[in-house]
């Protein structure tokens, strides 16, 4: 999966699956623009990138800002002179506090459409017409398994991600004539800072674990759920998104694919 001399950017590439993701697009040579809303982090994953022999840079962009993510995508520009690789990392499991209640709220639908769905939106119009230019582009949305079956516990975050896969296959016939690949991922369960959250939640709310440690919480649901009983990490998720923007996956478009130890079997 040779990605020199391609440019990448991973939005909300600061931490968890986006920081894996980055390090993984530059393990294969790819050179990574880490978009992210927090500068001071996104600077330390830029700095670690770099130390592995590639070219990288963090710009600050809330993908929520149609003008803030364009200035990022000028400066990538003024940079690197063209961009190769989009993935769609950034997103949100509701509004702030969304883990201290127990039913979705209307702030919750919101900002989960305006991250998960908009942000994608604000984001790949900033970038598709440089890919249409090139004639070349790949593409990635990071989706999840919410997004395959409405979950009760977040309806509003299952909704989002289903729009996500939904987006990725419009998108995928819209730029297939520029020779642009759409493909969208769909993460299990990993151990990042937002499931941390969801791991309060349910211990709060969910009586089978009522009381709980996060961890356990998720641990619980590693062996209830997930066939190989192992949970999934974000450098799954980057050997899986650096194999589809790479010339190996050049005539996969459209698709979503599941990464998650077989939680989901349809």
């Amino acid at each position: 999966m040779e990605l020199k001399d391609r440019v990448a950017i991973v939005t909300g590439g600061a931490t968890g699956i986006g920081r894996g993701i980055g390090l993984v697009l530059a393990r294969n040579g790819g050179s990574v623009v880490v978009a992210d809303l927090d500068a001071d982090t996104g600077e330390h994953t830029a700095s670690d990138i770099a130390s592995m022999g590639v070219q990288s840079m963090a710009v600050v962009a809330d993908v929520t800002k149609p003008d803030s993510i364009e200035k990022a995508i000028a400066d990538v520009l003024a940079r690197f002179r063209h961009i190769d690789i989009l993935v769609n990392n950034a997103g949100v499991a509701g509004a702030r506090g969304w883990q201290t209640v127990p039913d979705s709220r209307e702030e919750d639908w919101v900002a989960a459409f305006q991250v998960n769905v908009k942000g994608i939106a604000n984001s790949t119009n900033a970038v598709a017409p440089v890919m249409r230019t090139q004639r070349y582009g790949k593409i990635v949305n990071i989706a999840s398994i919410a997004g395959r079956e409405g979950r009760p516990a977040l309806p509003h975050y299952s909704s989002s991600k289903a729009a996500v896969i939904n987006y990725t296959q419009a998108l995928a016939d819209e730029l297939a004539p520029y020779n642009v690949n759409v493909n969208a991922v769909c993460p299990g369960l990993l151990w990042t800072p937002m499931w941390d959250q969801v791991g309060h939640r349910y211990a709060q709310f969910n009586p089978k674990y009522q009381g709980l440690p996060s961890r356990q919480v998720f641990d619980t649901m590693i062996r209830d759920i997930i066939p190989l009983q192992r949970e999934q990490t974000p450098e799954d998720i980057g050997n899986l998104v650096a194999f589809l923007v790479s010339e190996d996956a050049r005539n996969i478009t459209g698709q979503a694919i599941n990464v998650d130890g077989g939680a989901f079997l349809r």
